[in-house]
C-alpha cells in the first residue's frame, strides 16, 4: 500500500538514508551453538532418567527444548522487520517492511512533515512519529533507546537541510 504524494523526481536524490533493524544480540551462529548445548544437556538428562527409570521425565525434557527452539524462532522472525527511511529535497519516504514480507510505503513533502519526538524522562525517547498532509506513521519502534537518540538527531538535522536547500 502506498501513501502519500506521486513518486519523487528523477533527479531529486535523497540527502539521507536509513535502514532501521531491530537489535539481535546472538547471531545466527551463537543459535546454533546454544541449541547444540541445550539439545546435548537435554539428551544426557533424558538418559540418566530413562536409566533410573523415571521416563515420564523425558518428555518434559523434550518440551523445554522445543520450548527453547519456539521463543528463538519467533524472536528472529520478528527480527526480520526493517524500515527504510530517506529524506530528500522533495520527499519523506518510510518503507516498512513486516517479518512476513508484506511492505507498506508511506510518503510526505518535505516541507510539510512534521517529526514528533515523546520522551520519557528517565528512558529518553519513547516514540518518534512522522506526520504530514493529515497522514502520520511511527519510526523506529523497535529501536533501541540510545539507537532512537542517534537517528532522531540525524534524521532532524536531514530534515532541516532538505527545507533549507
Amino acid at each position: 500500500m502506498i501513501e502519500g504524494n506521486a513518486a519523487p523526481h528523477v533527479n531529486d536524490q535523497p540527502i539521507f538514508a536509513a535502514e532501521l533493524t531491530p537489535y539481535r544480540s546472538l547471531g545466527r551462529r551463537g543459535f546454533k551453538i546454544l541449541l547444540m548445548i541445550a539439545g546435548a544437556m537435554s539428551l544426557v538428562h533424558i538418559l540418566v532418567f530413562l536409566v533410573i527409570g523415571a521416563w515420564p521425565i523425558v518428555f518434559f525434557f523434550g518440551l523445554d527444548f522445543v520450548l527453547l527452539f519456539g521463543a528463538f524462532w519467533l524472536n528472529y522472525h520478528a527480527g526480520r522487520a526493517r524500515e527504510e527511511v530517506s529524506v530528500s529535497r522533495t520527499d519523506v519516504s518510510v518503507k516498512k517492511f513486516a517479518p512476513s514480507g508484506r511492505v507498506t510505503e508511506h510518503r510526505f513533502n518535505t516541507f510539510w512533515t512534521r517529526f514528533s519526538i515523546k520522551r520519557h524522562q528517565e528512558v529518553g525517547i519513547i516514540s518518534m512519529m512522522i506526520s504530514g498532509g493529515g497522514r502520520q506513521t511511527d519510526i523506529g519502534s523497535f529501536l533501541n533507546p540510545d539507537d532512537r537518540e542517534s537517528f532522531a538527531a540525524a534524521f532532524a538535522r536531514a530534515l532541516a537541510a532538505a527545507r533549507s536547500r
